[in-house]
């Protein structure tokens, strides 16, 4: 499974970002047996698009086979497009690698 967390800086210690189509980073971890196996960070180039950043940064997250997005907030229409791909959205906040481990445990709430 890999999982797409919307991030303010390049590493796993850093905060999810309050935003998903424009945050700067996102860190890829990816979940094998419960447990983090590898991550990766990619740097959001959609964040200054005029318009439409979060429909790009959606199909991204597909061309990246994503599953699941954890952030703090998805605008509409990028709920569309990531809906139309079935991956899964998951708004919470924190330190990304306490949130990767609050999902690996069940504790996150999926967004419908």
């Amino acid at each position: 499974m890999k999982i797409a967390v919307s991030s303010t800086n390049k590493n796993i210690t850093g905060n999810v970002s309050d935003v998903f189509g424009r945050c700067p980073y996102f860190i890829i971890a990816k979940i094998l047996n419960k447990k983090i196996i590898v991550t990766e960070t990619i740097t959001n180039k959609n964040i200054d698009q005029s318009t439409g950043a979060g429909i790009s940064t959606a199909q991204l997250m597909a061309e990246k086979d994503v599953n699941v997005i954890i952030t703090g907030n998805v605008g509409p229409r990028a709920l569309d497009v990531l809906k139309q791909f079935n991956i899964e959205i998951y708004y919470e906040e924190g330190v990304i690698e306490n949130v990767l481990q609050k999902f690996i445990n069940g504790e996150l709430k999926k967004i419908n």
